[in-house]
């Protein structure tokens, strides 16, 4: 019994970190970031507490084993949240609504690729599809 609750427990924990990404909020560490490690940065413009669609492309791509393992090799993720029920510190605050005016977003989720200068490569949102048709639809322009 005792090895069968090691094992349950073991599994579930492995289960909880599947798809688990490191998503930086300060825009600048993670230009510094691409630059040093010659990738392309993804941001994630989110509504992460209220935006259906935003959770729909977190569930269906961001937490899936196929996504993580394609940004670990390729990207730098940042998520640029725009949370309603939870409070952000000042500083991010300020710092999350300069990015969505110098990248003129106009919804959520909003979805873009920069270079580590931060020129865009491609501007995106939601797809169906999962993780498969995602990352395909971000490589035509890593």
């Amino acid at each position: 019994m005792r090895k069968l609750l090691t094992l349950l427990v073991f599994g579930l924990s492995l289960a909880a970190s599947a798809g688990d990404l490191a998503w930086e909020t300060d825009f600048e560490k993670a230009k510094a970031q691409a630059a040093k490690e010659n990738k392309t940065i993804l941001i994630n413009f989110t509504g992460s507490d209220w935006c259906g669609w935003c959770k729909k492309l977190d569930r269906e791509v961001f937490t899936k084993d196929e996504f993580s393992a394609f940004a670990d090799d390729s990207l730098v993720l940042v998520k640029i949240d725009f949370p309603r029920f939870t409070k952000l510190p000042e500083a991010q605050e300020k710092s999350n609504w300069a990015l969505y005016e110098k990248y003129g977003v106009e919804g959520f989720p909003a979805i873009f690729l920069v270079d580590p200068n931060g020129t865009v490569k491609l501007r995106t949102g939601y797809m169906r599809g999962g993780p498969e048709t995602y990352i395909k639809h971000l490589k035509v322009k890593i």
